[in-house]
């Protein structure tokens, strides 16, 4: 049994109790003039007119009109009516009430499709905003159908796009809409309505042409509804592959700039140490007379040269697989006193120059990392220091544990950088203005370090005095389950 009809028979009964009560009311209480009895069936009769609509008014004002005649007409007791002017009064009572219910039961319903409308619109707005927040096409098509079970509470929905053939469903029951049927409706451009299944099939409409089309399962929306979430989607659909596109141009352009200053970048930082290999294989060429030590330099500056460039070339490909997502991370479980080892180990020709100092809290503590990258930030952040740092003086790596992250800071005695610079040391090729033309470097390590600390779900910055040095500080997550199994 339906709520309608669950509530029109709940009418009947009580129109009954009504009449029956006031029946036995005024019978029991006979001083009361006939208009006060007429009046009271005529209010009962608008206030069942109001709750449960015209059906049960009419047939209210019916046993109304009979009950009148019967026991308050005279002559008492029978179906009929002695006086003319009784007969008036019984037919304008009948009237009355019926128009009066008619009019009552037209404001309820036309209150009812305001607020029915006022809810629709609601919904479309709620709708529109939320189709407004996906920007990704694909996302937003999984999300559309998500969106109108959750918004129109209706059982199911599903979008059809007609260039992909592609089906998107949520909610229960949505197998019955399916490919063909969605399809059929987006062929013939008309929607389709079933009663009998509660279903619901719209065209999806992107200006004159016909898009896809999208089913609900349900209670039936309005067709102006239906019109308006056609259009939303179509909108949305046609926003997000603007988006996507643009996005993709962006980043053919992005890539086109990155490759520009990536060539540039290395073609300035390979003159410098090229420069000084030719130089020195043209000196041992053409001059045959060196003895042993000035050969030897002259073998040294080749041999740390083309490390130097060894070193670009790895920085250029690191840059490259960082900007393209070509970087798979292997994680694996070590300790803190095991990966400052190796690194150390990496940084054997800094030492040979300074000294670097290891203050560490807890060297047993696990890092879950995937070692070879991390070493890569190390490698950065300590021939940095190098780098700027004076002639002996030390360079500290410092590691405590807080919060499930390892925290390791790489501490220098440099000039330090300016405040204003801060913010810009981690964009690709900036170099600090002070030191861009006095020492060598492409101004790519730091930005390549901040991609894989950030891969690792951690952050790293940088504290500075100008005159003071440096701090730069990165976290690495603790290997949980190693701790729990300790």
């Amino acid at each position: 049994m339906t709520n309608h009809l669950r509530k029109t028979i709940v009418g009947y009964l009580l129109s009954l109790v009504a009449i029956v009560t006031i029946t036995v009311f005024y019978l029991h209480e006979p001083g009361f003039a006939i208009t006060t009895v007429v009046l009271s069936y005529l209010l009962m009769i608008l206030v069942v007119s109001a709750l449960y609509g015209l059906g049960v008014s009419v047939f209210m004002s019916t046993i109304s009109t009979l009950v009148l005649d019967y026991y308050f007409f005279p002559p008492v007791g029978r179906f009929t009516i002695s006086d003319p002017q009784d007969w008036a009064s019984l037919f304008a009572f009948l009237i009355t009430s019926v128009i009066g219910s008619e009019l009552s039961a037209r404001a309820r319903r036309q209150a009812a499709e305001a607020n029915r409308r006022r809810n629709e619109v609601e919904q479309l707005y709620k709708f529109s905003n939320s189709l407004l927040k996906a920007r990704d096409p694909e996302d937003l098509l999984n999300e559309i159908p998500k969106q109108i079970v959750g918004l129109f509470k209706v059982s199911a929905a599903a979008l059809f796009l007609s260039d992909k053939q592609t089906l998107y469903r949520s909610g229960v029951g949505a197998v019955e809409l399916d490919r063909f049927r969605l399809g059929a409706v987006a062929a013939s451009e008309h929607a389709e309505v079933d009663r009998l299944q509660d279903v619901t099939i719209a065209p999806v409409h992107l200006g004159s042409r016909v898009i896809g089309s999208f089913g609900v399962i349900g209670s039936v929306v309005s067709h102006q509804t239906l019109e308006a979430m056609g259009t939303l989607i179509a909108n949305a659909i046609d926003r997000a592959l603007a988006i996507e596109l643009l996005g993709k141009a962006e980043a053919v352009r992005e890539g086109e700039r990155l490759k520009s200053v990536l060539l540039d970048a290395i073609t300035h930082d390979f003159k410098t140490p090229l420069t000084s290999i030719k130089a020195s294989a043209t000196s041992l060429l053409e001059d045959l007379k060196f003895n042993k030590k000035q050969r030897k330099e002259l073998l040294i500056i080749i041999d740390e040269e083309c490390d130097r460039i060894n070193r670009l070339i790895g920085e250029t490909g690191d840059m490259a697989r960082l900007e393209t997502g070509g970087v798979t991370l292997q994680f694996t479980t070590q300790t803190v006193g095991e990966l400052i080892s190796s690194v150390l180990t990496d940084c054997e020709d800094v030492q040979s120059t300074r000294p670097i100092q290891v203050n560490v809290d807890d060297p047993q503590c696990r890092v879950w990392a995937d070692s070879t990258w991390v070493r890569k930030v190390f490698d950065h952040l300590i021939r940095n220091a190098d780098l700027y740092s004076s002639p002996g003086e030390p360079i500290t790596i410092e590691a405590t544990g807080k919060d499930g992250f390892v925290s390791f800071r790489i501490v220098d005695t440099g000039p330090g950088i300016e405040q204003s610079e801060l913010n810009l040391i981690f964009d690709r090729f900036y170099r600090g203005k002070g030191q861009r033309h006095r020492t060598p470097g492409t101004g790519m390590g730091l930005p390549i370090a901040k991609a894989i600390i950030e891969a690792h779900g951690g952050t790293i910055k940088v504290i500075s005095q100008q005159g003071h040095g440096s701090v730069f500080t990165f976290n690495l997550p603790v290997d949980e389950s190693a701790e729990v199994s300790d």
